[in-house]
């Protein structure tokens, strides 16, 4: 029992010297076999400041809620959610029945005060009245034409007419559906509006974001690689229940783009620039790290094999590394799985995640 236990610590002993020297030395080349499932993210130009990231929803800038004037029942809804619609193209109506009862009634009102009016101002004028009373009857003839614009005012908006070219977005009501003034029938997003991702801010982050300043967004829907984008907006009221102010950051037009959709922003600061030839990539990318140096595994153009290289290594953020030398912005690195690479084996890409240094901190020990 006693030499039993002294084979299986020995044993244990093997394994770690094993894998402490895997650890420190880069594994050997080896011939490639079945393709092995990893995730990669590109590398990113570097900055010497500090960066925040957040996340938020694209929406498109203008998104315009739309409802009938008065209450009613729903007779028709001509779209459906994702149709795309032109400028003045009818959407919805409401059943007119009530309408043209209103706007007759209001008709006939109309009518009859004016013939209350001018009755009064001929018996004025032979001085059978006094002028209170014809002023009665003006007053009356002017209300009643205004109730017959306003219920001529209902009926025009019984029909709800895109007002722009757009996307119906959403179609929270239904036919034969009785709704109230106001209530939301569809909403229309513009396209000409363009796309943007709205994030909430802190306070405390508020005073170091302006209006113009650059991010790099990522939206994992679309694909790894960040989209470069500007911040066009920042709100001047925090909100009530979270305290947070909505920033909005402009994104490059993309026919795949769609309201939405989850993205994260990061932010740099200071007003420095990229660092020229540094890039950043995750701290899971780097192994064999030892004093300034390190290697990584480089997906090819074609994203079938992946390559072993030897990067120089700068600042250690909170989850990624600045590179000094050895990759170029856009390259991709593997972030899964380097143990059980080797150099020229064949992969496929997995999955994927762009991951940016958060604030460089100093050089990894030796």
């Amino acid at each position: 029992m006693q030499r039993g236990q002294e084979r299986s610590i020995g044993l244990g002993l093997v394994f770690t010297l094993v894998a402490g020297c895997q650890a420190s030395t880069p594994p050997p080349a080896a011939a490639t076999g079945d393709a092995l499932p990893v995730a990669v993210t590109p590398a990113v130009p570097a900055t010497g400041t500090a960066s925040l990231e957040l996340s938020g929803t694209v929406r498109l800038k203008r998104e315009t809620a739309l409802g009938f004037n008065t209450a009613g029942r729903i007779a028709a809804i001509m779209v459906r959610e994702g149709d795309s619609v032109a400028r003045g193209q009818v959407l919805a109506r409401l059943d007119p029945t009530s309408l043209d009862a209103a706007s007759a009634s209001a008709g006939a009102e109309v009518t009859r005060a004016d013939a209350d009016y001018r009755r009064l101002a001929a018996l004025f004028d032979k001085g059978w009245v006094t002028a209170p009373r014809v002023e009665t009857a003006r007053a009356a003839a002017a209300a009643a034409r205004a109730r017959a614009s306003q219920t001529g005012f209902d009926v025009g908006l019984a029909t709800i007419r895109s007002p722009s070219a757009g996307i119906v977005l959403r179609r929270p009501a239904e036919p034969g559906q009785i709704t109230t003034p106001g209530q939301v029938v569809l909403i229309v997003g513009e396209r000409s509006s363009g796309y943007v991702l709205r994030v909430p801010l802190a306070d405390a982050d508020l005073a170091r974001v302006r209006r113009g300043q650059l991010a790099a967004v990522t939206l994992p829907a679309l694909g790894p690689e960040p989209l470069a984008a500007t911040v066009s907006e920042i709100g001047a009221r925090g909100d009530d229940t979270t305290g947070t102010f909505r920033v909005e950051l402009t994104l490059p037009p993309r026919d795949d783009m769609r309201s939405g959709l989850i993205g994260t922003a990061r932010l740099r600061f200071g007003g420095v620039g990229p660092v020229d030839g540094d890039v950043t990539v995750p701290a899971t990318a780097i192994f064999a790290a030892r004093a300034d140096e390190g290697f990584v595994y480089v997906l090819d153009g074609a994203g079938s094999t992946v390559r072993l290289r030897q990067v120089a290594l700068g600042p250690l953020g909170d989850t990624a590394v600045t590179v000094t030398s050895g990759l170029k912005p856009g390259e991709r690195v593997v972030t899964s799985g380097a143990d059980r690479l080797r150099d020229g084996m064949r992969v496929k890409v997995a999955q994927a995640a762009v991951t940016t240094a958060a604030r460089p901190a100093a050089r990894p020990a030796a």
